[in-house]
């Protein structure tokens, strides 16, 4: 709970950056090397976790991870890399289908986005893509940037009701 109290600033930042959108102008080359660093992490991030490399997952989440799933259950930093490295589901494909950076102040960085995130149950193999939307939170500690926080919800599958 302790996590959230210290990210409320940062998801009203994100609403604020929202609704000012339109009226940015274009990233310049302090912004864009920025963008390209953690743009690189993101990517890395999702390397090692198909790679289920738990020690690459170590140097990349930071100590202080707050990972909200779609379905409601949150991890930790420590549950998170046992999810990856010895769950059920063995994560097999990443598919953004829109990833933006916006810096939110020094040293952190706001990622939105969709994606379409594929699976399979490592027991039986059952294939499951999930179509999300997400809220990730990175963080600059010691010189490198770290995935704080990851919200997601689901979309709704195309013809469901509302």
């Amino acid at each position: 709970m302790k996590i959230l109290h210290r990210l409320l600033p940062v998801f009203a930042l994100f609403a604020l950056t929202t609704q000012a959108a339109p009226a940015r102008k274009a990233a310049g080359p302090g912004q864009e090397k920025l963008i390209a660093a953690v743009r690189a992490a993101d990517d890395e991030r999702v390397a090692a976790t198909i790679a289920a490399d738990r020690s690459r997952l170590e140097a990349i989440y930071s100590d202080d991870l707050n990972y909200a799933h779609s379905s409601g259950k949150v991890d930790t930093k420590s549950s998170q890399i046992q999810g990856i490295t010895a769950g059920g589901n063995r994560y097999e494909k990443f598919e953004y289908k829109e990833r933006t950076f916006v810096p939110a102040g020094p040293g952190v960085v706001l990622m939105r986005g969709r994606m379409l995130m594929h699976l399979a149950s490592k027991a039986g193999g059952k294939q499951n893509a999930l179509d999300l939307n997400f809220l990730a939170v990175w963080r600059e500690e010691g010189g490198k940037w770290r995935f704080l926080a990851w919200q997601s919800c689901k979309n709704p599958e195309p013809g469901a009701k509302k």
